[in-house]
């Protein structure tokens, strides 16, 4: 089940970009790019391994479509996890790519930008009104103007905070921090209270960190990386002023999701993002943290909190543009994007469903109370993590941020360093 991006090794990038730029952009064997015919003929569907778990679902969804509009068949195919970029580009390069295709953000941009990849804000714009702004806008490309995905289901997640560590160092345990500000602010008095026992976050700053605080993350062309501006400069600073005064975990330079969860389940760490399958853990692992545990919208200096995006592109070289776009919008619609998110943590990225009482009423469950927090930063949330960058920037950053972090490089040539490395990586991918 996709429920996040997915960062891949920079081979599997190579392996996507490079047959794709081949095609140029466009080329010849197009499809047509007017949705407004009859909506008949037929079509495959591509989904990013859903079959196991949502098959009766999916023949539901393509059952009622078919009965919609006589006279069109959906061919359902769904790909395993591991490979899918390798067998996107397998396709593309073969002229094989299904008529309508699950991606990710970061699997749509080489599509893109080879030409195979319909813009909806030209063939399907009336739909546009029908989802959240942030969802619709996260699948636009930089250096190409247009839309080129339905917004499918989003995802996000609150931070959670230890109520007692917040009291011990004398912060108010109902007011956790919610800008940069404050978290800064909280986390220095936690560490000089505890005696620099107690870090409050296990983490070093990732791309969404710097999108959050208000950095500028590429040019407004996408030709190239910007993240380090002063607010990208000041960022980093303050985290360099945690790290020296422990209100950063020691080991966050080496941490993973894992290890910084057993640093929050230890009481180590005073905040720490999760889900609710977290807070199970918690109720048997940790009773004393799950007593006291306090839920918040992730921080932010924006106003607008990260969230993740998945898609539903149609190819623009479908013969049945009407019905492929008919049938990615039927997928992606209010009705059936609700009935999915009640089979699965996941949000719709319609307009108006987070209203939804499913999303805003509590229940006493676990469950309910995390997925109400995460549905209300959802209404305006954005997708900070830039479609164009790779597993091998995001290493290239973490690398410069460490050096900083250590003394080895100021904030300011650590971040001139990495927006070099990735920009060179940017080129190389065409």
């Amino acid at each position: 089940m996709r429920i996040s991006r997915r960062t891949f090794t920079t081979a599997a990038v190579a392996a996507l970009v490079l047959p794709l730029s081949a095609c140029g952009s466009g080329g010849d064997g197009g499809g047509s790019t007017d949705a407004s015919g009859k909506v008949e003929g037929d079509i495959t569907f591509q989904t990013w391994n859903l079959r196991a778990n949502f098959k009766s679902y999916f023949e539901g969804v393509i059952a009622d479509f078919e009965k919609k509009y006589p006279g069109t068949h959906v061919k359902w195919i769904d790909q395993p996890a591991e490979g899918y970029p390798d067998k996107l580009s397998a396709d593309a390069a073969g002229g094989t790519l299904p008529d309508v295709v699950n991606v990710s953000p970061d699997l749509l941009a080489p599509l893109a930008k080879a030409g195979l990849a319909l813009d909806l804000d030209k063939s399907a714009g009336q739909y546009k009104k029908e989802y959240l702004d942030g969802a619709w806008s996260g699948n636009r490309i930089p250096g190409l103007t247009g839309t080129y995905a339905f917004p499918w289901y989003l995802n996000t997640g609150p931070l959670f905070y230890n109520k007692s560590l917040f009291k011990q160092a004398g912060l108010d345990p109902e007011q956790p921090p919610k800008t940069y500000d404050d978290l800064f602010a909280d986390a220095l008095k936690m560490a000089k209270q505890s005696k620099g026992k107690v870090a409050t976050l296990a983490n070093v700053p990732t791309i969404e960190d710097f999108g959050r605080y208000g950095a500028q993350l590429m040019n407004d062309q996408g030709t190239g990386f910007a993240f380090n501006d002063a607010k990208g400069v000041e960022l980093l600073t303050k985290y360099k002023e945690l790290f020296d005064a422990k209100a950063l975990d020691p080991q966050a330079l080496t941490a993973t999701p894992e290890s910084s969860g057993k640093k929050f389940l230890t009481g180590a760490v005073a905040m720490n993002p999760g889900s609710a399958l977290d807070l199970g853990n918690f109720k048997k692992n940790a009773p004393n943290l799950y007593k006291n545990i306090g839920i918040t919208d992730q921080i932010t200096s924006t106003g607008h909190v990260n969230m993740y995006v998945m898609g539903v592109m149609v190819n623009s070289r479908t013969k049945h543009t009407p019905a492929a776009v008919a049938f990615a919008h039927y997928v992606t619609d209010a009705q059936n994007q609700m009935s999915f998110a009640k089979q699965v943590a996941i949000f719709p990225s319609t307009a108006g469903s987070l209203d939804d009482p499913y999303f805003t009423k509590e229940d006493g469950t676990d469950d309910t109370r995390v997925r109400v927090a995460a549905a209300k930063s959802l209404k305006n949330a954005v997708n900070y993590t830039p479609v164009l960058f790779s597993d091998q920037m995001k290493t290239a950053l973490g690398n410069e941020v460490a050096k900083a972090l250590q003394g080895k490089e100021s904030p300011k040539s650590a971040l001139d360093n990495a927006v070099k490395a990735c920009d060179q990586l940017l080129t190389q991918q065409g």
